[in-house]
């Protein structure tokens, strides 16, 4: 049988040991199924609170890739493959950790900062690739991610030069941008947002106020429980995945204004305040849905 062009590089991967997924135009996993969606399937298995998900389409990200050939020729990501527009690999799953240099000028800092290994080029910038895994970070400098565990990257070839150790150098990154503690004296600050979202005759959103709320307030939770490490990450993965919803939406959806709300979350477990303000922002942007 015949495969498709990245059906065959995911099987080229998977036989490498590297778990594959399909990835859409815009370098975003597939949509999740309706079963799947917001996780109510109860998650993969190897997420990280394990579930009874059993659904044999590739849903959950980086949670769905795999190495196993008969899922990812198996009839039911076939659609997935015919949608594909890339392949996407866990890193975490194959043992590596990617420091994702987003631009000329995060090059120029890695190269004085790290020491070299495996480099594959970027349409923005470079991938390195150490081997080890450690906790995946988002914008743990300008325009530097950490992807390693729980996360996923695009495959872009199998790079330049030798793939050397995961240096210490790359783990206090994100140890210094990830770790949240609360100030003196207190475990939790409270925080007090300024402004609130609301539906009115101005919002082309198609939502109603009721599910957006219900939305923000499952991500202000979930940036509110990680008390000792990773607020700053879940930020900014609440404020794309909020805005996500929304790219369907013919605008605009006053989105930025759900911020400040994020923001205090973020705050209150000890994020510093341009911390949380940054990666909220990028995390509202990523998603590409109409803010404004």
């Amino acid at each position: 049988m015949t495969h498709s062009p990245l059906l065959q590089l995911a099987l080229w991967l998977a036989a490498r040991g590297i778990p594959a997924l399909p990835l859409s135009a815009n370098k975003r996993p597939l949509h999740n199924c309706p079963t799947c969606a917001d996780i109510a399937c109860g998650g993969r298995p190897n997420m990280k609170t394990p579930g009874p998900c059993a659904c044999p389409l590739p849903c959950h990200a980086w949670a769905a890739a795999t190495t196993a050939p008969g899922t990812l020729t198996g009839s039911a990501w076939a659609r997935a493959w015919r949608q594909a527009a890339a392949v996407g690999y866990h890193p975490g799953g194959a043992g590596v950790t990617v420091v994702d240099l987003d631009s000329a000028d995060a090059v120029t800092w890695a190269c004085a900062a790290l020491p070299p290994t495996l480099t594959v080029p970027t349409t923005r910038g470079q991938h390195w690739i150490y081997r080890g895994v450690m906790n995946s970070a988002n914008h743990v400098r300008p325009d530097v991610d950490i992807k390693s565990l729980m996360h996923y990257a695009r495959w872009l070839g199998p790079g330049i030069g030798t793939m050397t150790d995961l240096p210490d150098a790359v783990r206090a990154l994100a140890a210094k941008e990830d770790t949240t503690p609360a100030p003196s004296g207190s475990r939790v600050v409270s925080s007090t947002p300024g402004s609130t979202w609301s539906r009115n005759t101005d919002h082309g959103c198609r939502h109603t106020e009721g599910y957006v709320r219900t939305g923000l307030a499952r991500g202000v939770d979930l940036i509110r429980a990680r008390q000792e490490n990773g607020a700053s990450s879940q930020a900014f993965g609440a404020a794309r995945f909020l805005a996500a919803q929304h790219t369907r939406c013919p605008g605009p959806c006053h989105l930025s204004t759900l911020a400040e709300q994020l923001i205090g979350a973020a705050v209150s477990v000890g994020v510093p305040h341009a911390y949380a303000t940054r990666a909220v922002t990028r995390g509202l942007a990523a998603a590409g849905a109409h803010l404004t």
